[in-house]
């Protein structure tokens, strides 16, 4: 298996996991139990369906959009981002989707940070209550650009893009194992090596920004991962919908696709699937699963039939950012 399968894998699953996860977002796991059943499948939203009525089976959502969006920036930038260039780019693709007629915007840190940079909050001021999964839905870009074996340089990379909406402890910890755990999987790593260094740089990550308070995401991602080992797939749904948690803290959000991806991580399509059905922010925690699983898993574990639905519904071509971004990891070396 080539980088390139890893890479686009982690892209793909991004991707497939994020639109798995669109119809039940923001729902309970009772309502998406009455309005759908089991999640199946790529699915039609009902029209109750809180952030995004009505939307066809495989459409995507902020994660996968501001992932698009991180990943050009990069590009353009040859490996950096501005923040003001990328907040502007934030604030341009709110307004596209505000005359879309969606509901899909901003999330609260995001919202709250660009508010207080457009008032002259300086940059690394901005982001300094943003403790959500925001950075860490989008970040798999990152992981693919930047190789896994300085972590520190790695960590450094997720705080460049995270900063300016998320410059807390929490929320640059959990982004940075998210983008650990991707690069890792890039480079070659198991899936159990893949989320060791996800931890890893999680401790790293969670020595920047402001402090926040919160549980350690490292130590809930420890926790989380030796806990659900070896359960029932019904076991784990119940110990992440009402334990972990699925809300967008990003103590609970980005632990839940770690414990998902350590209990069902031999089988993505049924770990994305059940994301789908738990509850909260469940497109977050699907694409999140879904990045870490196809980049230790590689494309071909994310299913060809889901993979070719949301190509065709969004219109995407992953594959031409994929390899750009690989040709900044080379660079990086």
């Amino acid at each position: 298996m080539t980088a390139r399968d890893r890479a686009l894998g982690a892209f793909t699953g991004l991707a497939v996991g994020d639109a798995l996860g669109m119809p039940t977002q923001s729902m309970s796991r009772a309502a998406i139990a009455a309005a759908y059943g089991p999640v199946t499948g790529l699915l039609t939203a009902v029209a109750e369906q809180p952030v995004a009525p009505s939307m066809p089976a495989g459409s995507i959502t902020d994660d996968t959009e501001q992932a698009i969006l991180l990943a050009r920036l990069l590009i353009d930038g040859r490996g950096t981002v501005d923040p003001r260039v990328f907040a502007d780019a934030l604030l341009i693709w709110e307004a596209d989707m505000v005359r879309r007629g969606s509901a899909d915007l901003l999330g609260p840190s995001t919202k709250r940070a660009l508010s207080r940079l457009q008032d002259g909050v300086p940059a690394d001021e901005a982001g300094r209550t943003g403790t959500t999964n925001g950075a860490a839905m989008r970040v798999t870009p990152v992981g693919i650009a930047t190789p896994s074996g300085n972590l520190h340089a790695l960590v450094d990379a997720v705080v460049a893009t995270a900063r300016v909406t998320h410059n807390t402890s929490l929320g640059i910890a959990a982004a940075a194992a998210v983008a650990a755990a991707v690069s890792a999987g890039v480079d070659g790593a198991s899936l159990p090596e893949a989320l060791d260094a996800g931890e890893r740089a999680a401790v790293v990550g969670g020595e920047r920004g402001h402090w926040a308070a919160g549980g350690e995401i490292a130590a809930r991602i420890h926790w989380a991962r030796g806990w659900v080992r070896g359960m029932t797939h019904d076991a784990v749904a119940d110990a992440v919908a009402e334990v972990i948690g699925t809300s967008v803290a990003s103590q609970e959000s980005v632990v839940a696709a770690f414990a998902l991806a350590e209990a069902m991580g031999d089988d993505p399509a049924a770990a994305l699937r059940l994301a789908a059905g738990l509850g909260g922010d469940t497109d977050t925690v699907a694409a999140i699963c879904g990045a870490m699983l196809g980049a230790a898993h590689g494309v071909d574990a994310i299913p060809a039939d889901l993979a070719e639905t949301v190509r065709a519904v969004n219109h995407l071509d992953l594959g031409p950012l994929v390899d750009e971004l690989l040709t900044l990891r080379r660079r990086a070396r």
